[in-house]
């Protein structure tokens, strides 16, 4: 159980060792060596936990969605324990979304960066743990479309696009946020994104 725990600490260091170089330097650009150094451990170690970089850094980007699937998740929970609709839901997803990215700035910066490259061996990996952090979304929204709380008749959502929609314009809008904008709060963020979401102020 001890040793778990301290292989698990240790992964923890890498992972956070890799995505803040990755994230100031590029892939190709940093080393393992470089990343044992950040973490803290012997070079020997990172290959224990990782057979290679490419592996370690699949890991990085299941671990980091992974969190935020959690957050959202969390978030959407709380919000039906509260007795609350779809679009409380939503919101309160959307809040945890800048939160998570306010907490792991360069990890969601590295994510959103590769979502835009092709020619990377991780590009399965990629888009599988992007389609678990958009299908947390889609159940939402699905759920809210059943309720008849969210679209309508006439103008049915389209759940799969507007789940995209809303988990890519959150984290790009957090990533300018903290990058040009850092005096705002997360309050403010979150009142102007709310506006957008369906059911509310900018959606049926």
């Amino acid at each position: 159980m001890r040793s778990s725990t301290r292989r698990q600490a240790t992964r923890q260091k890498l992972y956070e060792a890799a995505v803040t170089l990755i994230a100031e330097q590029g892939f190709s650009a940093t080393t393992v060596d470089e990343i044992a150094e950040r973490a803290g451990v012997a070079k020997g170690t990172v290959y224990y936990n990782f057979a290679t970089k490419s592996v370690l850094f699949e890991e990085v980007l299941r671990h980091g969605v992974g969190l935020l699937v959690a957050s959202l998740r969390e978030a959407a929970e709380g919000s039906r324990r509260a007795g609350g609709t779809s679009a409380d839901a939503l919101d309160a997803m959307v809040r945890a979304g800048l939160v998570f990215v306010e907490r792991h700035p360069a990890f969601v910066r590295l994510y959103v960066a590769e979502l835009w490259r092709t020619n990377r061996a991780w590009q399965p990996t990629l888009a599988t743990v992007r389609r678990e952090a958009v299908a947390v979304v889609e159940e939402v929204l699905r759920a809210g479309v059943a309720a008849g709380e969210l679209g309508g008749d006439e103008e049915p959502l389209d759940v799969p696009l507007t789940a995209s929609a809303l988990v890519g314009t959150v984290l790009v809008a957090a990533l300018d946020w903290r990058s040009f904008q850092p005096e705002r709060s997360v309050d403010e963020v979150h009142a102007v994104l709310s506006r957008l979401l369906p059911g509310r102020g900018g959606g049926r």
